[in-house]
């Protein structure tokens, strides 16, 4: 009999690495909630044309990546390969879109069918940002300097870069398409499959190609910049200018385009060279022209999306202490007659200090035993409960981790105590 395994590329969070998880997802909440952003949750199955009107029939999640199976109903279902369409189309069906600007965020489970390898799975983990209503290079900078005090809040900030890019205004990107056709035309033999088969689809995605032996060719290609409208060109300058102001530094990389269609205007990306290949952390930018694309009204659009997992590697690579986190702060021992006092005392504790996490030693077993699990949980402080303590509603306090004596307390002097901590 075979045993039950997961599914290839999804793979399991235990325990011993979801209170990092969430010391690091508190972070970024506490980052997004200084700034604003209100959460909106939405499923994570979607009809499969949202992901093919906004994403693109022509990019590769849509042709090779997306989990799409018809239900019993015979319509065709999309686990979301990405966020923002679905955001999208949870604000249109809702009418959010009428009240205002908004800042939203969100976060959970995308999937993409990929080859696994590190910090890339087919079932991920995903931050997002959307922001809808705001025209202006101010918004662009606001979104961009909250991903900067993102890496300040995990202690990452100098292992990542930023680049900036603008892709213009869908006129200018079908200028500047037809420019790229016609030179990739004359050095077709160059191309490798990729490059050939993106060549009269979505010539764009060739800038990104990460092939050496291509790299001479795509940098001598023609720039967007060189057809970049007024109006873009206006809006990119705009925001340097404000992140001059704000002490934020980038790079502008003329090559940096996103993988899906929508995107306008301002791109941006977070880069680290700390986990070799996988070198973005949080990519995103403008989408001005996708919620009527949906079905909704004008609006303009920003965004983007960080990826856990791979926050989490550079996290552990870079600032490994922010992850240690003590898990347990108090563990109670008791004898088997006194486990009714020790589950009493732990609630009064957990009722007067919520913020303290309290174990209680449950199915029994000596002192010596209760005292390896005590260690063995990383808790700081032990209270003993024994036939004396009870007799005298008294307890005793051990110091786990300090070279200090331990003291015999009332149950009141234990609490006081314990509000030090």
């Amino acid at each position: 009999m075979t045993s039950t395994r997961s599914v290839k590329g999804m793979n399991d969070l235990l325990p011993a690495d979801s209170s990092k998880w969430q010391r690091v997802e508190q972070s970024l909440k506490s980052v997004l909630n200084s700034y604003g952003y209100s959460e909106i949750r939405f499923p994570i199955l979607e009809k499969t044309e949202l992901f093919r009107r906004s994403i693109g029939e022509v990019t590769d999640i849509v042709e090779k990546e997306m989990y799409t199976f018809p239900d019993r109903n015979d319509e065709n279902l999309t686990l979301r390969p990405e966020g923002t369409a679905g955001c999208v189309r949870a604000c249109i069906q809702n009418s959010l879109l009428n009240s205002g600007p908004l800042r939203l965020w969100y976060n959970g489970p995308m999937f993409r069918y990929e080859r696994p390898q590190k910090g890339r799975m087919r079932q991920f983990h995903q931050f997002g940002v959307e922001c809808f209503g705001m025209t202006g290079p101010d918004i662009d900078a606001e979104v961009i300097a909250m991903t900067a005090a993102f890496w300040r809040a995990l202690g990452v900030a100098e292992a990542v870069t930023l680049e900036i890019n603008s892709l213009g205004t869908s006129a200018s990107r079908q200028a500047h398409k037809k420019a790229l056709i016609e030179y990739f035309e004359t050095h077709k033999s160059v191309l490798d499959e990729d490059s050939q088969r993106r060549l009269d689809t979505n010539p764009l995605r060739i800038l990104d190609t990460k092939n050496p032996e291509m790299q001479d060719l795509v940098e001598s290609a023609p720039k967007l910049s060189e057809y970049m409208d007024e109006e873009s060109r206006i809006h990119f300058e705009g925001l340097c200018q404000l992140l001059d102001q704000l002490d934020i530094s980038y790079r502008v990389n003329h090559r940096l385009v996103r993988g899906l269609d929508y995107y306008s205007k301002t791109v941006f990306e977070w880069v680290t060279d700390a986990l070799g290949a996988q070198g973005t952390v949080c990519g995103g930018g403008r989408y001005d022209g996708l919620i009527p694309q949906l079905g909704g009204p004008e609006t303009p659009a920003l965004g983007f999306g960080l990826g856990v997992e791979r926050l989490m590697l550079l996290v552990e690579e870079i600032n490994p202490g922010f992850l240690q986190q003590q898990a347990v702060d108090i563990f109670v021992i008791a004898s088997d007659q006194e486990v009714t006092q020790a589950l009493q005392l732990a609630e009064k504790i957990r009722i007067a200090e919520p913020r303290l996490s309290v174990v209680v030693n449950c199915g029994g077993g000596s002192f010596k035993s209760q005292f390896k699990k005590a260690d063995r949980s990383g808790a700081e402080l032990a209270l003993i409960l024994g036939e004396d303590e009870v007799r005298e509603s008294r307890v005793t306090l051990k110091y786990l981790r300090e070279k200090k004596d331990q003291e015999s307390l009332t149950l009141d002097e234990a609490l006081n105590r314990l509000r030090s901590l």
